[in-house]
């Protein structure tokens, strides 16, 4: 059984609109997934990227036309400049890492939960009464978001750290257990093709 680590960050819009896609091909494959949320501006730093803000006018323009641009491909709704955003990515990824570990719910609903409430319903995914509001929606216990956060911190550097080691530099990044490398929600097919051994 083939295996995937996801990693991403909650405020990531590219992971945004990977929207439930890995889900569907994990399941076509029965491959399993591990949601590896992380700090991307702290990974940027680490692998030589450099926040949006702070990349040249050329290629903040063309983030600026490819997002909408891919959200309308999509069919997705979508914000280029929530009312929250950035935000600290912190508290929903605890959140992700205690949904994970306590199980019973949809991980990956919850995931893209998050994201679709900063990049269309443009609520704070750092405040407590929305993270909670997200790990109802998607079946778990919103008392995780108070209980998960030690365990949460202790992985949510870890997942840094492994990313960094296994060469992840930025959101979204999918590696299979064969090691296979896919970077951005536009490889999410070349990664189905490869679970499929067509690639």
């Amino acid at each position: 059984m083939a295996h995937i680590n996801y990693y991403f960050s909650t405020i990531s819009p590219f992971a945004y609109l990977a929207g439930t896609r890995l889900e569907e091909i994990a399941a076509k494959h029965a491959a399993t997934i591990t949601y590896k949320p992380l700090d991307i501006l702290a990974l940027f730093g680490r692998t030589g990227g450099v926040s949006p803000k702070e990349r040249h006018v050329s290629r903040q323009e063309y983030r600026a036309m490819d997002l909408p641009r891919q959200a309308r491909r999509l069919g997705m709704e979508f914000n280029l400049q929530p009312a929250h955003w950035p935000t600290n990515q912190a508290p929903s990824s605890y959140a992700i890492i205690a949904a994970q570990n306590a199980g019973g719910g949809d991980l990956g609903g919850l995931v893209h939960g998050l994201m679709r409430t900063c990049f269309v319903d443009q609520k704070d995914i750092a405040e407590d009464a929305v993270i909670k509001g997200c790990l109802a929606a998607a079946g778990f216990d919103p008392s995780l978001a108070d209980s998960g956060l030690l365990a949460g911190a202790e992985t949510y550097a870890a997942n840094l750290e492994e990313a960094a080691a296994a060469g992840v530099f930025g959101s979204p990044f999918y590696v299979t257990d064969a090691g296979d490398r896919f970077w951005g929600q536009d490889k999410l097919e070349d990664l189905d093709l490869v679970l499929a051994g067509k690639l």
